[in-house]
């Protein structure tokens, strides 16, 4: 390989919370390789709304050396135990998403099997019983604690809500450390080689940066991938049609809850995200049966605390890039594609592009395996999340509004229906590949918005009914006496916040 043809400059056309982890990550990993260039414009604007994380999120920091305390305080962060969503089933009816394991599995047969065995038999536990998540949740209690003490068990999961505008902001001085260039502009014109590949940009004060391999974080407007490049976008509205979103900070709220709630709406769902500053709100809906000012009402009327600024207003098609990454330009993003935040993946899709990317990085122009591989594996992930987001809307059953009875009887995606059946006939759940959510992801969902199976393993009834009850009924009493110690979730705050305070 000669110097000539190795790829060695990288441009980054915007910033936000996309364009700043992609340049932490590079500088990080490939720093003395690479000439990093970020461009960005302090007038335009980014979406901004992707302020609650997946449990991944803590292995990206950790890659970048980034001290929990420092990155809570930085960003005004809270702890994020699980998701709770209400009236996603039935009107009134809630359930939580949970991190982490519920109950213990007994050699082949996971827990959920033995759990419907006991239900068959009149026991009227609660699946959340077992789950130390949901119990340190719903009781405002944190602290890390990898392992429950004295047993097997493991202990608590957890990601995290934060800031993204201050997330970004963070990034980019942890970026600029090292040697990232940050450009401050908006992009006038693009070149391309003979070949179609992007050679340069020239920004509207007539800069003109070429580079080897560019990285569009763009956002919705897609400027170099959908613009320039004429990639095209696959729509996923007639499965997730929800187009619309209005998000508005409100002044925050003590205790702070160490948890998302997604509460679902005539039309929508309204997101609730508690950060130490304030709270995050927003709903999520579909123009078809919810008109704006109706949304905007829906909003402003299920809201806890004072308005801090005008709700903003958020247009999307939910969908994905035909391919992310295209001649010598990958997306990363909104611009490579969106689903909306029911289950907070925007960040985790940042992030696993991000690692897609240094995994596949390049090693000259010749890219064309590599950029293939990439695709087929872009397109997994997406699928395979957009089933799940599907899931919460098709198992509803409320008759409220014309949205949720669409989508109660809209055809499902192959994938989603097949997995749909086989835990309704058997209660069997079986993750793919490496596919983000796990098995109990899915139960949590199913069994929360009453989807019940018609049987559970023969190997849960190899227990006879005194076995059962003590199994169950030791590891209920681990986890409530296990919550019942932990230090409140607001004292874990205040700890973080003395400590940063100790060291400046």
């Amino acid at each position: 390989m000669t110097q000539q043809t190795a790829i060695r400059r990288v441009l980054i056309v915007g910033g936000g919370t996309a364009g700043w982890m992609t340049a932490a990550m590079l500088a990080r990993v490939m720093g003395p390789q690479l000439h990093i260039r970020l461009i960005e414009s302090d007038a335009i604007g980014t979406v901004g709304v992707g302020e609650a994380t997946i449990p991944a999120i803590q292995h990206f920091n950790a890659a970048l050396g980034i001290n929990e305390a420092e990155f809570l305080t930085a960003t005004q962060g809270s702890i994020k135990l699980g998701i709770q969503f209400e009236n996603w089933g039935k009107l009134g009816e809630q359930y939580m998403h949970a991190f982490g394991p519920i109950g213990k599995p007994l050699g082949f047969t996971s827990f959920h099997h033995y759990w419907l065995a006991a239900r068959a038999r009149g026991d009227n536990s609660s699946f959340w019983d077992y789950s130390l998540n949901y119990q340190a949740a719903r009781s405002g209690k944190y602290q890390p604690l990898a392992q429950i003490p004295n047993t097997p068990l493991q202990g608590l999961i957890h990601a995290y809500h934060f800031d993204a505008g201050l997330y970004a902001a963070f990034l980019r001085r942890y970026s600029e450390r090292l040697q990232v260039i940050r450009s401050e502009g908006t992009i006038a014109a693009v070149s391309k080689t003979p070949a179609g590949d992007i050679a340069s940009v020239t920004l509207a004060d007539g800069q003109t940066f070429s580079a080897d391999l560019f990285i569009d974080c763009s956002g919705i407007r897609a400027l170099l991938i959908g613009q320039e490049l004429n990639v095209g976008y696959e729509n996923w509205q007639h499965w997730l049609p929800c187009d619309s979103a209005l998000a508005v900070p409100t002044a925050a709220r003590q205790p702070i809850l160490p948890y998302t709630r997604s509460i679902a709406h005539a039309g929508g769902w309204q997101w609730r995200i508690p950060l130490q500053h304030r709270t995050g709100n927003g709903l999520v809906y579909s123009s078809q049966y919810l008109d704006d000012n109706a949304a905007r009402h829906t909003l402003l009327t299920n809201l806890d605390a004072e308005v801090l600024a005008e709700p903003r207003k958020i247009s999307f098609v939910t969908g994905r890039r035909k391919q992310q990454w295209q001649q010598n330009c990958v997306a990363i993003g909104l611009s490579s594609g969106f689903l909306e935040p029911l289950e907070s993946t925007s960040i985790h899709l940042i992030q696993s592009a991000i690692v897609r990317l240094v995994q596949s990085f390049p090693a000259s122009h010749d890219m064309a395996a590599l950029r293939q591989n990439y695709n087929q594996q872009s397109q997994q992930e997406f699928e395979a999340i957009r089933d799940f987001i599907i899931l919460h809307y098709c198992l509803n059953q409320r008759d409220d509004n014309g949205l949720w009875q669409y989508c109660r009887s809209m055809a499902l995606p192959d994938s989603l229906a097949q997995r749909i059946a086989l835990f309704q006939q058997s209660a069997a759940v079986f993750r793919q590949q490496d596919e983000l959510f796990t098995e109990v992801a899915w139960q949590q969902v199913m069994l929360g918005q009453n989807v019940l199976p018609q049987q559970y393993h023969p190997l849960a009834d190899q227990l006879t009914a005194a076995q059962l009850n003590g199994f169950l009924g030791d590891i209920k009493l681990i986890m409530q006496r296990t919550a019942a110690k932990l230090p409140s979730h607001q004292a874990f705050l205040q700890q973080v916040q003395q400590a940063q305070q100790a060291q400046q």
